[in-house]
């Protein structure tokens, strides 16, 4: 019997608590048994055919559920062992065969080329990944996605670079070869193929400065945007730009504008993309594209400047089709001027206000840095064993990988993701992640897994969608919190539910449950934090006899408002429980604060009174 989901809830029986954690710590065992020991062939023809099994049911097979294990199953993995990516260049790394590989062992500073069977590309695997035991068949575990470099082993009818001394007359007609290949990859659709086409024609041109040259980076430029690739391409739509002052490549040097001023807009970067469509429109004048981005890059700014939001509008994108299709990710711009991030004694760093807000009042907006929404393909919900602290927990394995890409795809994003709070922070010596790699930075998966679990939050607690906001992550906990958050799809919304002074560290709960127990054991599981409000002071002040006595009666509370009735004898039933509930509560203990548990049959009973 596996874990189970229901209504997005996760059931675990003791049972099964006990048989994971067993299975992994049974696993560790027997990898480091086999430490150091060489691979045991198995017949090559069995193992192909597995192979060709394994791949077949994964493509009959698409989609979230299939990754879940089906409906109402869960994936459930190991975590705990951490190491870092590689950060050595590929051409300095030692070549290894397969017959030198050993059992779980890191092989630190060596390379193994391997080719996926009846398939390509060849992929170089610089192996500081290991080699680990999977259901009884030795297998390459690869972690750091940095740790895979894919090369294209095809020779196209162009590569002719190595085989010949070649003129700049051929050199030059190869690298439009390759543009074209490109153009038809792009064609069809196929995006990696046209990226690479595109580079392999910019790496052998080099340094000339070639109608070609601008050519292809522009092109790159554009199938970057079309991978999400926004720093790559603003680079190369900046790259394309000649200078010249002729009307055709006063035209192409507008295109490549445009490239760079979207690359910036959906960067945030809005003041950058103001300062491109300007001089897009510069070169070409009345261009319509470039005057509608230009009206909402001005509007964005606004936004920033402001805090005014056209809710109305934004709302009405998300009944839009594309967003049931593309995720709830409106158009906006952040608004932080509000708020600072400074040191919060015990507890670390901390938001706070930068001036005097009043109760009501948009204390920020800031858009998800990543968010993987539950009806999206990338959505994936897993649990994880912790081997460092012998926890299960949920973890929201889609969003992590969403997030590594996001980070390998776009470098500039990465320092202000790893400055958020985790509890491995690499290993400095040894490499760590944001360093230079062969293709971009060199990303630790396991750093980010764990500011990914310390961060991550859902925008809708009765679905499994997941995401990260930035700045939003700097908010500590309490239970008695002076904000609260509303979602305009991906657009977090903070605000003051009280007056707040200048200066004052902005709070906000990361668990309302009203049982003290059970709040204290999720806010150390999930967050590692905890909480000494004078909430949690009074209700640890409870006897244990107290607080079980409160839980059975806010039980109680909670079936009969489930049973859905507002009879007369339902409500007198209901108030009798809210007394009692409240009569659990130390007067003079909790004088001023909060009695949660009596909230809901509180609310019930006014609401059923005016039916």
């Amino acid at each position: 019997m596996s874990p189970t989901i229901q209504s997005n809830t996760i059931f675990l029986t003791p049972e099964e608590d006990a048989r994971l954690r067993k299975n992994f710590k049974d696993r560790l065992q027997k990898c480091r048994e086999l430490s150091g020991q060489r691979r045991v062939p198995s017949d090559p023809q069995s193992l192909r055919s597995q192979v060709i099994y394994a791949d077949l049911m994964s493509d009959m097979q698409p989609g979230p559920k299939a990754q879940n294990g089906g409906a109402g199953s869960i994936v459930a993995y190991a975590i705990g062992t951490p190491y870092p990516p590689c950060t050595v260049p590929l051409q300095d790394l030692k070549p290894m065969g397969m017959h030198e590989l050993r059992m779980d062992m890191h092989h630190r500073g060596r390379v193994l080329t391997v080719r996926r069977w009846g398939a390509t590309p060849v992929v170089k695997l610089k192996i500081c990944s290991w080699t680990v035991v999977q259901e009884g068949e030795p297998a390459i575990r690869i972690d750091h996605r940095s740790d895979l470099v894919c090369i294209d082993c095809n020779p196209s009818t162009a590569d002719k670079i190595g085989q010949f001394k070649n003129t700049r007359i051929e050199v030059t007609k190869i690298a439009r070869e390759y543009k074209e290949e490109g153009n038809a990859a792009l064609k069809q659709r196929n995006l990696p193929l046209a990226y690479s086409k595109y580079t392999r024609g910019l790496e052998i041109l080099g340094a000339a400065k070639e109608d070609i040259t601008y050519d292809l980076f522009r092109n790159r430029a554009h199938v970057n945007l079309l991978l999400d690739r926004l720093d790559g391409g603003k680079s190369d739509a900046l790259a394309a730009l000649t200078g010249l002052p002729d009307q055709k490549h006063r035209e192409l040097d507008g295109k490549a504008c445009l490239r760079a001023g979207i690359a910036a807009y959906q960067s945030g970067d809005f003041k950058e993309a103001k300062h491109l469509f300007e001089e897009q429109q510069r070169l070409l004048p009345g261009e319509k594209e470039g005057i509608t981005k230009m009206r909402k890059t001005e509007q964005r700014l606004k936004e920033q400047e402001t805090g005014c939001y056209d809710f109305k509008k934004l709302k009405a994108t998300l009944l839009l089709p594309s967003s049931s299709r593309h995720g709830t990710r409106v158009d906006a711009a952040n608004f932080t001027r509000n708020v600072e991030i400074s040191s919060s004694p015990g507890k670390g760093r901390g938001l706070f206000a930068t001036r005097d807000m009043e109760a009501g009042e948009v204390i920020m907006a800031e858009k998800s840095f990543c968010i993987v929404w539950a009806n999206e393909e990338e959505a994936l919900t897993s649990m994880t064993y912790d081997f460092r602290d012998d926890r299960i927990r949920v973890f929201p394995a889609g969003l992590c990988k969403a997030v590594v890409r996001r980070l390998i795809d776009n470098p500039s994003q990465v320092s202000k993701f790893l400055d958020l709070y985790g509890d491995y922070r690499g290993t400095k010596s040894k490499g760590q992640s944001g360093r230079d790699g062969d293709w971009g930075k060199a990303i630790d998966v396991f750093q980010v897994h764990d500011v990914v679990a310390r961060n991550a939050f859902g925008p809708d607690p009765r679905s499994a969608s997941t995401g990260l906001w930035i700045l939003a992550s700097y908010i500590n906990h309490s239970c008695l919190p002076n904000s609260e958050k509303e979602y305009v799809g991906d657009l977090m919304l903070l605000r003051a539910t009280r007056s707040i002074a200048s200066g004052e560290e902005i709070l906000h709960a990361y668990d309302l449950s009203s049982d003290y127990d059970a709040r204290v054991e999720a806010l150390m599981r999930t967050w590692g934090v905890s909480c000494d409000c004078k909430l949690c002071v009074a209700d640890k002040a409870d006897s244990g006899e107290v607080r079980s006595k409160r839980r059975e009666l806010e039980r109680e509370a909670d079936a009969l408002i489930e049973k859905r009735e507002d009879s007369r004898l339902a409500i007198v039933k209901a108030r009798r429980l809210m007394r009692e509930i409240d009569g659990t509560f130390d007067e003079e203990r909790y004088r001023m604060l909060p009695r949660m548990a009596v909230t809901r049959v509180q609310k019930w009973i006014s609401e059923a009174g005016k039916r």
